[in-house]
């Protein structure tokens, strides 16, 4: 019925399925394995895509999941690991940010915890890593959360 299997990277432990896709949330060695194997994968490390994780002052941020994973943390992640060749790191297909809600009670908490954290890592993921730099995305995101404010979007202010 034209239906393709994915699965966290937890579906490596049995063999992969033909034509299988991995979502590599535990780490890069999910996504590492997948590409080797000739396999797509998505990347979702929790050290870097995981918005439900408190981003500034616990004392300060809605109840969240432990850790920290700052605005500068979200814009280091390079999709495609460095330890793959160019051949492998063609199947690393994309990224995806998380927001698990057992903590989000409402809309604007779940916006809250996703902006501006949401927009590095679209910049990550749709720029190529040559094009991009950390000055510039600070440069351009006073501009952005102006557009946050305007459609009354809440949002962290770094």
């Amino acid at each position: 019925k034209g239906r393709k299997l994915i699965g966290w990277d937890e579906i490596l432990q049995g063999g992969l399925a033909p034509e299988a896709t991995v979502m590599s949330w535990q780490g890069f060695e999910g996504g590492v394995a997948a590409a080797r194997s000739e396999h797509h994968a998505v990347m979702t490390p929790v050290s870097h895509c995981y918005f439900n994780i408190y981003q500034g002052d616990p004392a300060t941020e809605p109840t969240s999941f432990r850790g920290l994973i700052t605005l500068e943390k979200v814009y280091s992640f390079e999709p495609v690991p460095q330890e793959l060749t160019p051949e492998e790191g063609k199947y690393i297909i994309g990224a995806q940010g998380c927001l698990w809600t057992e903590y989000v009670t409402d809309g604007k908490t779940a916006e809250y915890m996703i902006l501006p954290r949401l927009t590095a890592l679209s910049e990550v993921v749709w720029s190529s890593p040559e094009s991009r730099t950390w000055e510039g995305f600070i440069t351009r995101l006073p501009k952005m959360m102006e557009r946050f404010d305007a459609l009354d979007l809440a949002h962290y202010t770094p």
